[in-house]
Order: C-alpha cells, then sequence, then structure tokens
C-alpha cells in the first residue's frame, strides 16, 4: 500500500538567490531559496578567514594537559588505635 502524495514537490532547476547578489541554481523541495551567505561571499571559501586564539584556549587546554599528566603526591593515612 504506497501513500499517494507522500514526499514533497521536487524542484530540479530551484533557484538560490544570495544577500551578496549570487544566484545559482540547485535541486531542492522549494521553488526559491533565499540565503543570507553563500560560497562566493563567505570567509571560508573566499580565503579571507583568519583563525583568531581570542580566550588562550590553546594555552589553557596545555596548562590542563600538563597537570593531568603529573604524578599526583600519594596521601599518607594516619592509623587509628
Amino acid at each position: 500500500m504506497a501513500k499517494k502524495d507522500l514526499h514533497p514537490t521536487y524542484f530540479p532547476e530551484a533557484k538560490v538567490k544570495c544577500a551578496c547578489g549570487n544566484t545559482f541554481t540547485v535541486g531542492a523541495t522549494k521553488p526559491d531559496i533565499y540565503v543570507e551567505i553563500c560560497y562566493k561571499c563567505h570567509p571560508f571559501y573566499t580565503g579571507e578567514e583568519k583563525l583568531i586564539d581570542t580566550a588562550g584556549r590553546l594555552e589553557k587546554f596545555k596548562t590542563r594537559r600538563s597537570k593531568a599528566s603529573a604524578p599526583k603526591p600519594k596521601k599518607v593515612r594516619a592509623k587509628k588505635n
């Protein structure tokens, strides 16, 4: 028993419009798609991405790692009489 109208309508030539003005076609379930950022204006794809360690996360990680790998002193328990 196959149900009719189970899948959405597929548009093989859907238009994607970016805020930067770039347009391209893809296959989608909507005829028109509006996006804020695309491959033409995204910093990762344009090569303008800069990796910044603002919170010193790498240094914090290294200090935690060195503390964890350092041997812990053994506690001496006093015997009860």
